[in-house]
């Protein structure tokens, strides 16, 4: 078999068959149509438009003056980050934790990345449920296992179950991945749904990789829970991941973590010892200084938030061929426009949701990204991580071209 290329360069096939992250993708696009002048109002990216904690800022500023923060510091992270990040999983999640149970990452991204790269030997099956965000499948990938989504739809209001998980379940299984809040869908299990996958995932001996990023933003009184702190046997087989992009608008600092028991941390010390030697150590200190500063900006980020989450689903449900599920959490609509498929949209015909996530850019200069990133084709995703105004002018432009 010929080596794989990109440009006439050979690389592994492995790294070939990575697609570049779609929502990154449609961000750059925005981002680069407004570069030469163009108003577009993006829904693509997951990045809160606050700015970081001024704590976070001057603890950055100091540690720059620190000669400490210089130099090479642990693998695992600064002590004291690990031990705020333990604080912080005992109060929100519920979790008896100890700093020996914290890994410091490159944002959550890599700790998800670590996570599987940690677990799964070639051939390992993952169950991904379906939507998802869309760097799962290919971690899984990289990582040598095989992604196996579990399909969900607005009848379950986009939750997987026992039978669901049975269905997709072989010989093969090793890991079940749970978001909750889920991106795209902004699902929230409910503690009894958790309690029943979670003692089934004890049964089958199967680990559990939950991503915890978006535990913050729940709404209408909707309370995030742990799964292992729901299913408490289920602990030890279980890697938490989370970090200050979302619930702290740090998306640029990068900074992430994994909670697990110590043996599986310590794996990974050893791990990213050979990957990156150790985080930025000025991220470090300013992710310190977030969490240390209490949750007084996460409460004001997720109250606009609530707003913005009320205004896009009225004015999504307006719009012709657009059905709008009211999300739980964290800060996306994932409405279906199996309406509109098979229908002339400004002359042309639409035949699936990539077709009309692409003619919004073109004709209406609204940026969202299709469905069949998140394995869910006749489906967008909007982000309402962005001001009211900008969201409404979006609505607009969109009933317009929709009219």
């Amino acid at each position: 078999m010929p080596p794989a290329t990109i440009g006439g360069t050979a690389i592994s096939r492995k790294v070939a068959a990575i697609s570049e992250s779609a929502t990154l993708a449609m961000d750059r696009r925005a981002k680069a149509l407004r570069a030469g002048g163009a108003s577009v109002i993006s829904f693509a990216a997951g990045e809160p438009d606050f700015p970081s904690p001024e704590a976070a800022v001057e603890a950055a500023v100091k540690a720059c003056r620190d000669p400490r923060a210089h130099h090479y510091s642990p693998t695992a992270g600064l002590p004291e980050l690990r031990e705020a990040i333990a604080l912080k999983t005992r109060r929100d999640a519920g979790l008896t934790v100890t700093s020996d149970n914290v890994l410091v990452t490159s944002g959550t991204k890599q700790a998800v990345a670590h996570a599987f790269t940690l677990l799964l030997d070639p051939g390992d099956e993952v169950l991904i449920p379906s939507p998802y965000w869309v760097t799962y499948p290919e971690a899984v990938a990289l990582a040598g296992g095989v992604p196996v989504a579990v399909p969900t739809d607005e009848s379950t209001g986009f939750r997987i179950s026992v039978d669901s998980l049975e269905r997709s379940i072989t010989n093969r299984t090793k890991v079940l991945l749970f978001v909750s809040p889920n991106n795209p869908t902004g699902t929230v299990y409910r503690r009894a749904q958790m309690e029943e996958i979670g003692r089934w995932a004890v049964a089958k001996g199967l680990w559990v990789v939950c991503d915890e990023i978006y535990d913050h933003f729940t709404y209408e009184g909707i309370q995030f829970l742990s799964l292992p702190a729901v299913v408490p046997e289920l602990a030890a087989r279980s890697i938490c991941v989370n970090g200050v992009a979302k619930a702290y608008s740090m998306t640029g600092w990068r900074v992430g973590w994994m909670i697990a028991d110590a043996p599986v941390i310590a794996a990974g010390i050893n791990l990213q010892s050979h990957v990156c030697g150790n985080i930025s150590n000025v991220s470090q200190f300013a992710a310190v200084g977030a969490l240390d500063s209490g949750l007084a900006t996460v409460d004001h980020m997720r109250a606009a938030f609530a707003k913005r989450r009320d205004l896009i689903v009225e004015g999504l449900s307006r719009l012709p061929g657009f059905e709008c599920v009211p999300p739980d959490g964290a800060f996306y609509v994932f409405p279906s426009v199996s309406g509109l498929l098979g229908r002339k949209v400004a002359g042309r015909l639409i035949s699936s949701s990539l077709q009309l996530a692409n003619l919004f850019l073109e004709e209406a200069s609204v940026a969202v990204v299709p469905g069949e990133a998140f394995g869910a084709a006749g489906y967008l995703r909007f982000s309402y991580a962005l001001g009211e105004g900008e969201i409404e002018e979006g609505l607009v432009r969109l009933e317009r071209l929709l009219a």
